[in-house]
């Protein structure tokens, strides 16, 4: 074979970030301190996400989705596992390494009012990032913050004014704002829209798509709302109980979802023509604790296709179609 024919396969670039099994337990202690169990709030879960790439992360409350988020930049440091960004290990970084990271990795919180100093002026609030990074002087700093008040919709006079002058969603954009002031590549919002009116949400969603379009940021959306997750995700996993029970792209996961989990959770969703007609999948049962969670599957005690083999063995994750895994015995070979 003529070795001018020979093709070289480039190889597929790295996920921007890229989890794997990734575990945070909680130990239960007693009143005399003895340690009398762990809560799961985190157990196994792996995904990748690439640049530019927004992967939603739904699931009931309680699930481990935010518990997930922070863990990943370690505000709550993680049991064990592996989390990867552009191929560094995060979890193996020192405090003085991680605090150089962070600036690559944002987040943006569910009350926008905890990230911003109620004592404080908005401009310091966006600048303060810049200040504890070291980023600048005194004049670059405040016209940064200028152009991050421009771009999330404020004028220049916003930058005198005090959080508490602001409405929720407003104080929202100034957390986005804040956010963007280190230029990160990744930023993970806590349901960012959950406390907000339904037509100031889709302003939030539609600054952070543009944001994205303009800036090729990559997000991890925390959300309990599925029809805003599907808006906004190119994928999306479905968490119950710490478990990653499915995930792969959002318009096939909602046209043909695979785990009766996400079966449920996409039949409560409401739907705009109210004459249409949709299968409504209803559990039984109550969440279990996930101080004691159930052997086997942690869903087979709500699932309506449980077998005996969930309630004894756990499910491995399956590869079922292109880009599509679940947790479930009813793809097991």
């Amino acid at each position: 074979m003529n070795s001018k024919s020979l093709v070289e396969s480039k190889p597929l670039p790295l996920p921007l970030l890229q989890v794997s099994n990734l575990n945070k337990h909680f130990p239960v202690r007693s009143s005399f301190g003895r340690t009398k169990g762990q809560v799961k709030a985190v157990n196994g879960v792996s995904f990748d996400i690439h640049t530019g790439e927004t992967f939603g992360l739904v699931g009931e409350s309680g699930c481990g989705k935010s518990t997930l988020g922070r863990s990943i930049l370690r505000l709550v440091e993680p049991t064990s596992g592996e989390a990867f960004y552009e191929g560094t290990d995060i979890l193996g970084l020192s405090k003085k390494e991680l605090r150089s990271y962070r600036q690559h990795m944002q987040m943006v919180f569910q009350d926008p009012y905890t990230s911003l100093d109620p004592r404080k002026r908005i401009g310091y609030s966006i600048e303060e990032p810049l200040l504890i990074h070291k980023k600048g002087n005194k004049r670059a700093r405040m016209e940064t913050a200028m152009s991050l008040l421009r771009k999330v919709g404020f004028s220049e006079e916003h930058y005198e004014r005090f959080p508490h002058e602001f409405s929720g969603g407003q104080r929202q954009r100034l957390g986005i704002a804040k956010a963007l002031a280190l230029g990160p590549k990744l930023i993970i919002c806590d349901e960012p829209v959950s406390a907000l009116d339904v037509s100031i949400q889709s302003q939030v969603i539609n600054l952070l798509e543009e944001v994205q379009k303009e800036l090729g940021i990559s997000y991890l959306f925390i959300a309990h709302d599925l029809s805003v997750v599907r808006h906004i995700a190119d994928r999306i996993g479905v968490m119950y109980l710490g478990e990653m029970v499915e995930q792969g792209p959002a318009e096939a996961l909602f046209a043909d979802p695979l785990h009766p989990y996400t079966k449920s959770l996409l039949s409560a969703v409401p739907i705009p023509n109210p004459r249409a007609k949709r299968e409504r999948v209803i559990l039984s049962g109550e969440i279990p604790s996930p101080l004691h969670p159930p052997a086997g599957c942690v869903f087979h005690t709500r699932c309506p296709y449980v077998m005996e083999s969930c309630r004894q063995v756990v499910p491995q994750k399956r590869f079922v179609a292109p880009n599509r895994e679940v947790q479930c015995h009813l793809y097991d070979e």
